[in-house]
């Protein structure tokens, strides 16, 4: 009964099945694999055959993913009235043309992950197959296809890390996709069956399927990817499409919930380019192919995260930066979407700056570069105008507030100043920590993240929460990297939490205070810390604390690439013949000192050209004390006094 129900899926197995045969010198091991797919194919026909979903697959043919047939010419028509986009269209194609001198991709682990592969499969597939579909350029078509047909035959896209499943399932839709009409009749036979049985098949999985319940990146990358090989092989596995494209409208929500209520990212600035791309990518086929998201860019914060990501990007060109990212930045195309969706180009202001290099290279390896000319081709770039709040804040699970003196100025003040919990996914013990930058330089920085298989290569779990976790052993990962209060030369607590409960936008004296005396637990009765940006000129970090009953020992620190010198009650930071000073009011035992940033355990990763500076003192039981500290920019000719005020005065 299921020969005769399901001829196609048996021709196309053994059509596969045939072909590898006759060609792979290991004969018996991949027959075996064929005939595991082949009853793969089987038990999804049969299990998808009741399947009584309601969406309504797409009715076109191919292409239907993200660029529609006969879209290409509003790009072509776009690259011949716009420089700057017939310079990103050109940088495309230089991408792919040096593609096409590189080997042919092959299965190569690194630790667990296949994900580098995968990802680098994604580049370049969908960098050649827009280059073929923009230029008819047969060399584009030729190398996209050997791609292709090299994923399709791994062994598997490594089910147990499935981020690799998803990237590489993207790669071969979109090839398959996007080169349907000229693709020979071999490939496409591969490509489905691979999309099929190494990539929708394992998400079916329960041994690899965990990131549907969660509300990270890992759960809006899985479900793009499972979407786009449904997508892909929808008119031959109708059920199993709907099926996929069900479970993604209802489980893709629960890290779009993350957004609300203001559109803040909880894992920060790298994995906003992450989680939120390719949560774009699914907005965007679903759009197009289904006409319709169900209404999820409608969830609370989920279009307003445009404005949190235009904050991020600091006068200097560097990010905010907190949690498992990096401090460098590039272009977001998924961010193009976003000012198309919300008719606002002005959240392109930080992308504006990159479009406005010399230099595209740095955008060559965007894996996803291609689609800023879909996302772009609807937004003159002139109406990107000057945005004109200055200030930031947005709640969540990782509150931020952030404030600048100027937007236009790469010399400006700015300050970044994070609360939450350790505990997020991605998080550091950073609760209170912030950043500053004035006159072309970061005064007061993060160390970033650490490469994750540079410490599971050591057998180290790095992803645990709670308060004994391995993780937090780790240097860039735990408080005393970061700058933060430390007490007792403790660890904040892991079950602590902290919002903003007061702030202003006020240019004259924009603020934030936060209490974060959960975070300490134990260690302290209570604890507050308030940062502010006094008359767009210089910073201000009150800390005001009540200790328990003993005698409790207050370590503040800043990280900064500075050089230092050290006097009474305040330090002078040197960064290239730019001077900042930084002067402490507080106690009568505070005492000055610089700590070394050298890893503390072989494991950690070096940390050159840093140092902390701060102070420590002593404050007796059952004592309240307040510390304020200004950190004035000396080239802006600010004269900074202290405020000398409460934070509830503020």
């Amino acid at each position: 009964m299921i020969i005769r129900s399901y001829p196609n899926q048996f021709f196309e197995a053994g059509f596969v099945y045939t072909i590898i045969k006759n060609q792979q010198k290991e004969g018996k091991t991949i027959m075996k694999l064929l005939l595991i797919s082949i009853l793969l194919t089987i038990i999804s026909c049969n299990k998808n055959e009741n399947n009584t979903s309601e969406t309504k697959l797409s009715e076109a043919g191919h292409p239907r993913i993200l660029l529609l047939k006969g879209e290409e010419q509003q790009i072509r028509d776009l690259i011949d009235s716009d420089d700057t986009w017939k310079k990103m269209h050109f940088a495309i194609l230089e991408k792919s043309t040096s593609i096409i001198g590189k080997p042919v991709l092959e299965r190569k682990m690194t630790g667990r992950r296949l994900l580098s592969v995968s990802r680098e499969a994604l580049l370049r597939i969908l960098n050649l197959s827009y280059s073929y579909r923009m230029t008819g350029d047969e060399k584009y078509l030729k190398r996209a296809e050997e791609e292709l047909l090299a994923i399709s035959r791994f062994d598997d896209w490594n089910p147990s890390h499935f981020l690799d499943v998803a990237e590489m399932t993207m790669a071969a839709a979109i090839g398959y996709d996007w080169l349907f009409e000229d693709l020979s009749e071999r490939t496409r036979m591969e490509a489905k069956s691979a999309i099929l049985t190494k990539g929708l098949n394992q998400s079916k999985n329960s041994k690899y399927t965990w990131w549907l319940d969660s509300d990270n990146n890992w759960n809006q990358v899985c479900n793009a990817g499972m979407v786009y090989g449904a997508l892909a092989i929808q008119e031959d596995y109708p059920d199993l499409a709907k099926e996929i494209i069900d479970r993604a409208f209802e489980t893709i929500s629960l890290p779009m919930e993350a957004y609300q209520p203001d559109g803040n990212y909880p894992e920060g600035y790298g994995y906003w380019g992450y989680g939120t791309t390719f949560n774009v990518l699914f907005s965007s086929a679903v759009e197009k192919a289904l006409g319709s998201d169900r209404g999820l860019s409608a969830t609370p914060g989920y279009l307003e995260t445009a404005n949190f990501m235009r904050q991020m990007v600091t006068p200097t060109g560097g990010n905010f930066t907190f949690s498992d990212c990096g401090t460098g930045t590039n272009l977001k195309p998924a961010m193009f979407w976003f000012a198309e969706k919300t008719g606002d180009p002005s959240v392109l202001w930080s992308e504006k700056r990159f479009l406005e290099a010399n230099d595209y290279s740095k955008f060559k390896g965007i894996r996803e570069l291609p689609a800023i000319m879909i996302w772009g081709k609807n937004i003159p770039l002139a109406n990107i105008k000057e945005p004109t709040e200055k200030f930031w804040m947005g709640q969540g699970a990782n509150p931020v507030a952030m404030m600048r003196s100027s937007w236009t100025n790469s010399k400006a003040v700015y300050l970044g100043f994070k609360a939450g919990s350790p505990s997020v996914n991605h998080g550091h013990m950073d609760i209170g920590s912030f950043i500053m930058e004035a006159d072309g330089r970061r005064w007061a920085t993060d160390l970033g993240s650490q490469s994750y298989e540079s410490l599971e290569s050591l057998g180290m779990k790095i992803f645990g929460k709670t308060q004994d976790a391995e993780r937090w052993t780790i240097f860039r990962m735990n408080n005393f990297s970061h700058n933060v209060l430390i007490v007792d030369d403790q660890q904040q607590r892991v079950d602590g939490y902290a919002k903003i409960d007061r702030y202003s936008d006020d240019e004259n004296f924009m603020f934030s205070i936060s209490d974060i005396s959960g975070i300490y637990n134990g260690q302290l009765k209570s604890a507050t810390r308030g940062i502010a940006l006094k008359d767009l000129k210089y910073t201000i970090i009150r800390d005001e604390i009540e200790t328990l009953g003993k005698t409790t020992k207050i370590r503040w620190q800043i990280v900064t690439n500075s050089t230092v010198e050290l006097g009474e009650k305040e330090a002078t930071l040197t960064d290239n013949g730019k001077v900042l000073k930084l002067k402490v009011q507080g106690c009568d035992n505070i005492e000055m000192k610089t700590w070394s940033t050298a890893p503390p355990h072989s494991y950690d990763a070096e940390n050159p050209g840093t140092i902390m500076v701060g102070f420590e003192c002593e404050i007796p039981a059952n004592t309240k004390e307040a510390f304020e500290v200004i950190m004035i920019p000396e080239t802006m000719g600010a004269q900074g006094d202290f405020l000398n005020k409460t934070l509830a005065e503020w």
